[in-house]
C-alpha cells in the first residue's frame, strides 16, 4: 500500500491543518519570548526544584524549546506529520493526544529528577530547565506506526512501524557524546512510551466509542526485534497488569464483553480493521489533495503548448 505523503509528490508543503499552524506559532512564539527574556524559563520551564510553587510549568514546559535546532525539528515534525494523524484522529482528539501526553512526560521527568537527586545527590538534576515538545513528536511516531505500520520509507527502505525504535536507539546513542542528553533523552523515551499507553489504552475510538487498540500487531513488544519478543511479553504482562488491571476490568463491567463474545471494537480483529479504515482514508485524502495540483500542471502545459 502506497502513501502519497511518504513518497513524496507537488503537495508535500502544503495541507497544514489549521490546528497543526497554531501549535507552530506557540513553539516558535514560545521560543522567540524566551530568546529575549530568559528570565522567563524559570516559570515555563520544568525546574524540579520550583515546580511545586510553579506547578503550572508540568503544562507549559512541553511547548516551550530553548534551541534553535529544537524549534525547527519540532515544529517541522508537527506540520508534516500532524498533517497525517489529524483527519485521521480528529482535531479534538488530536489536541487531547498532545496536551495528555506533554503532561504525562512532564510528569514522569519531575518524578525522574528527583529519583536521581536522592540517588546521586546531585543538585544539577533538581536545576536544570527541562522543556521541549520533541516528547510529543516521539509520540506522533507511535501514532503512524499504528495507522500505516508496514508502509516503507521510499529512500531508506524501513517499514514505518520501526521509527519509534529507530529514533529512540539514535537518541540513547547520541547521549554518549553530548553533556546535554540529560534534557532530552527522558522527554523521548517517555513521550514515546506514554504514547503507547495512550494510543493502546485509553484513546476512544468515534466509530466505537471504545478505549484503545488492543491488537498484537501493536503490542509493547513490537518495538524490539522478533527474536525478543519472547523476552518482552511476559514482562509487558506484568507492567500491563499493573497499570491496567482495573482497567481492564471496568471495560469488561461496562460492557466490553457480551454473552462472553467481545464487541465490535474491542478485540483485535476489530482494532486491525479499524486501522486499515484509518490508513485508506488517511491514502484518499492525500490523493484528493494531489488532484488539484495535477490539473494546475495540466492547464499550466497546456498554456505553454
Amino acid at each position: 500500500m502506497s502513501n502519497p505523503a511518504l513518497s513524496g509528490g507537488t503537495n508535500l508543503v502544503s495541507g497544514f491543518t489549521r490546528l497543526c499552524k497554531g501549535l507552530a506559532v506557540v513553539l516558535v512564539g514560545g521560543h522567540i519570548v524566551i530568546q529575549f527574556f530568559p528570565a522567563a524559563v524559570t516559570y515555563v520551564a520544568l525546574i524540579p526544584a520550583r515546580t511545586i510553587p510553579f506547578a503550572w510549568n508540568l503544562i507549559t514546559a512541553g511547548y516551550i524549546e530553548q534551541t534553535v535546532y529544537g524549534v525547527v525539528v519540532s515544529t517541522i515534525g508537527l506540520l508534516f506529520i500532524g498533517k497525517l494523524l489529524e483527519p485521521i484522529w480528529g482535531s479534538k482528539e488530536f489536541l487531547k493526544f498532545i496536551f495528555v501526553v506533554n503532561f504525562l512526560i512532564s510528569v514522569c521527568n519531575f518524578v525522574t529528577a528527583i529519583a536521581l537527586y536522592y540517588i546521586t545527590r546531585r543538585e544539577t538534576y533538581l536545576y536544570m530547565p527541562l522543556s521541549g515538545f520533541h516528547g510529543v513528536i516521539s509520540g506522533f511516531l507511535v501514532g503512524i506506526k499504528q495507522i500505516i505500520p508496514d508502509q516503507e520509507l521510499p529512500l531508506l527502505k524501513i517499514k514505518v512501524k520501526w521509527l519509534p525504535s529507530i529514533t529512540l536507539l539514535l537518541s540513547i546513542a547520541t547521549s554518549f557524546w553530548t553533556e546535554e542528553a540529560a534534557s532530552y533523552l527522558p522527554t523521548v523515551i517517555f513521550g514515546t512510551y506514554m504514547s503507547w499507553i495512550y494510543l493502546r489504552y485509553w484513546q476512544r475510538k468515534q466509530e466505537t466509542k471504545l478505549k484503545g487498540d488492543p491488537s498484537d500487531e501493536f503490542a509493547f513488544s513490537t518495538f524490539f526485534p522478533d527474536f525478543l519478543r519472547p523476552v518482552i511479553d511476559p514482562i509487558a504482562s506484568i507492567f500491563h497488569r499493573l497499570l491496567c488491571g482495573r482497567s481492564d476490568a471496568s471495560n469488561d463491567a461496562q460492557g466490553y464483553t457480551l454473552g462472553g463474545a467481545p464487541l465490535p471494537g474491542s478485540d483485535p480483529i476489530e482494532a486491525s480493521r479499524r486501522r486499515e479504515r484509518g490508513a485508506r482514508a488517511l491514502e484518499e485524502r492525500l490523493a484528493a489533495e494531489r488532484l488539484p495540483s495535477a490539473g494546475e500542471k495540466q492547464r499550466d502545459a497546456a498554456e505553454n503548448v
